[in-house]
Parts: C-alpha cells; structure tokens; sequence
C-alpha cells in the first residue's frame, strides 16, 4: 500500500542515486569518484544521499562546511570526507576527532589546522586547494610556493600528511579548463619542487568529467549528475541515462469556479479568459518556488499539465485548470522524471531563467524530505 500523498513534499528515489553513481562511474571510467553530498545533498537529504551513493560504489564524500561532514560521520558514516570553505576562525578540533580531511587555501589556513592537530596530539590530513583560473576559493597561484613551504614545515613536524591537491573548474570552454589543468600541474610541480608529492589530484566535476576526458585525474567529483540531472543545456538527463531522483509534489488545497476577466492573485497579472475553475496548490516562495515562475512554469495537476496562473506568493500558487475534471486533494507535481510526463527540473530551469542545481539546491524547510518505501527500508 502506498503512503498517503502529502501537502507538499520533495520525495527522493535513493535508488537513483545509487544507480546514478554507477552510470557516471561507466560515463566517465573515473579510477576514484568522490560524490558531493553539500546544501544537504543538493537538497536531496544529505545522509540519504550519502548512504544511497556508497551503496553505488562512491570512494568519497564531499562537502562544502566542516559541520556537514561532521553530520555525516556521526550520523553513521565512515566513508573518507573532505570539506573545503571554512570560517575565518574555523575551530578544526571537530575534523581532528572525527577523521575528516580538510582542504586549505591558505597559510593561515594551515597554520591553525597544524596546530590543533600538535594541540590535540595528532596528525591532520589535508588536502590543498588551488585556485587555476575560478577566482574564487583556493590559494591564488602567488601563494603556491608560501603555502608548499609551510606545508613542509608542518609535515616535517607530524602534524599533517597531504592527501590530495585539487581545484574547481570554470565550465567556460575547453580551452580555459585544460588551461586550468595545466596551473593546476603548475601547483603540483611547486609542492614536488619541496618534497611534497601529492597522492590524489582532482578538478573535474560532473560536466568536464563527461565531455573532457583530460581533467579525469585521479579522481572525479560528482555532484549534479548523481541526482540524476545534467550540468550542461545541450544534454538531457535522458540522454545521459541519469534517473532525476527529486520529485517535487503536493495536493490541490482547493478548488472556485471563476467567471470571465476575474484577477489571479497580485497585481493581477492574468485574468480568466473565460468562465473557468482555479486550483490552488500549496508551494510558494517561502518554499525555494521562484517568483519567476509566475506565469510561465507549468505543472502537472491530475495527470495533465497547466501553466501557473498569477503570481506565485509566498505560500502558494494557482492554476487554471479550465474545466478538467479536477478534485480538491488530486496530485500536483511541480517536477519529476520528464519520462513519466511530469515537468522536469530542467524546464522550471528555463522557464524561471535559472540552472536546475538552484532549484533542487534551494528547497526550503517546510518541504519535507520523503524517501521511497524500497529505499527506506534499506536505509
């Protein structure tokens, strides 16, 4: 028997997940594949998440902040972890008792990672993250040399081991991101030129990982494509063979039969073209919905699709569903798997002008996570 359908909730099929990470392991023959489970797994639900992608045959885990990796490891999971933007008074003591590696970006970084690691009587393990052209986290190509020499230093005294030298790419064109390889060699040949020999390089995410076989490495990260939804506009999830995992769905919370010219919502931005039945479903922008759906984006409301009429508000919506035979309580899914019929993550993408990871990223917490009864009895 199936669960009852909720107000409004984003049901996740780990078991996509889990088959995801084999697909991207066969698209791109990665040696190692670190999944990214940051923003709470893509707003999939990080633990689900992380267990469903282990489960696919994932060698790490990756996050952004130190306190979701510490979440993971004492929720249960042992898999290796690396998270990499910290606070500017990041108190590492917490990756030190838990085991997780921490990437650094900079002297100062490092510096205080060493020493909670002498405080604590331990050895921290670290990784260096470089800056190759992203302008954004990672240590900028003129502290290469300040950063290699500290770490030295540091190794010399046991209180860290290198276990990895990576950077980001910027998706630009293949041009720039095989440039990006080659300073991120650059950065290599710097820690190598002070005896430090890095055992794992990574830099290609999801979309270099499938169209430039070059920024393979060592090893991949994996983020977007483990939902099952694609990095670049030109390629489907279908094509791909990638099952989106996330389907965003609710009830219809009630129903009025409107004449002709009568005003939908604020401002009145569409009126009824006719006598006609409006639906209200029960997301809005309190929940991640985009105000820049109004009146664009369409959803599927008893099996057949419909535009949202008016503006999308804070707590709902409404559709014109016509004279469609529609009852209060029907299904109504905002997006799903595009080979049921349903809307997919990627048309919300274009009709909001926006890229499918901020939708899925930006869920908010009144939308509940449900996994899928298989999934959840493995979990």
């Amino acid at each position: 028997m199936s669960a009852p359908l909720s107000y409004r909730e984003a049901v996740i099929d780990v078991d996509a997940i889990t088959a995801n990470v084999g697909r991207l392991r066969e698209l791109t023959g990665a040696r190692r594949l670190m999944v990214v489970v940051k923003a709470n797994g893509y707003g999939h639900g990080a633990l689900a998440t992380a267990q469903a992608a282990l489960a696919g045959g994932a060698d790490a885990l990756g996050t952004a902040e130190l306190r979701e990796a510490v979440a993971l490891r004492t929720a249960g999971i042992v898999a290796p972890l690396l998270c990499w933007l910290h606070d500017p008074g990041e108190d590492f003591d917490a990756a030190l008792e838990h085991s997780i590696d921490v990437a650094v970006s900079s002297v100062a970084q490092l510096n205080a990672l060493a020493q909670a690691a002498e405080d604590r009587g331990v050895r921290a393990a670290v990784q260096v993250k470089v800056d190759t052209g992203l302008s954004r986290n990672g240590a900028p190509e003129g502290e290469w040399v300040p950063v290699a020499q500290a770490l030295a230093r540091h190794a010399a005294r046991g209180t860290v081991h290198l276990t990895g030298l990576f950077s980001h790419l910027s998706n630009t064109s293949r041009e720039d991101d095989l440039a990006q390889l080659g300073r991120l060699r650059a950065a290599d040949a710097v820690l190598r030129r002070f005896g430090i020999q890095s055992p794992v390089l990574h830099l290609a995410a999801t979309a270099a990982a499938l169209r430039i076989p070059e920024t393979r490495l060592d090893m991949v990260r994996t983020g977007i494509g483990v939902y099952g939804l694609s990095p670049v506009e030109d390629e489907t999830s279908l094509g791909l063979g990638l099952v989106p995992a996330m389907t965003l769905q609710g009830r219809v919370a009630g129903l009025r039969r409107v004449a002709r010219g009568t005003g939908v919502s604020y401002d009145y931005t569409y009126r009824a073209g006719g006598e006609t039945t409006l639906a209200l479903v029960p997301f809005g922008y309190a929940d991640g919905i985009p105000r820049s759906a109004s009146g664009v984006a369409e959803v599927s409301v008893g099996g057949r699709r419909h535009r949202i009429a008016g503006r999308v508000a804070m707590d709902q919506f409404v559709v014109d569903v016509g004279d469609d035979p529609v009852l209060v309580g029907d299904p109504v899914v905002l997006w799903g798997d595009p080979t049921t019929g349903v809307p997919s993550v990627d048309e919300w993408a274009r009709w909001c002008g926006t890229i499918n990871y901020e939708l899925v990223t930006r869920l908010g917490p009144r939308v509940p996570r449900r996994l899928l009864p298989a999934a959840a009895s493995r979990a």
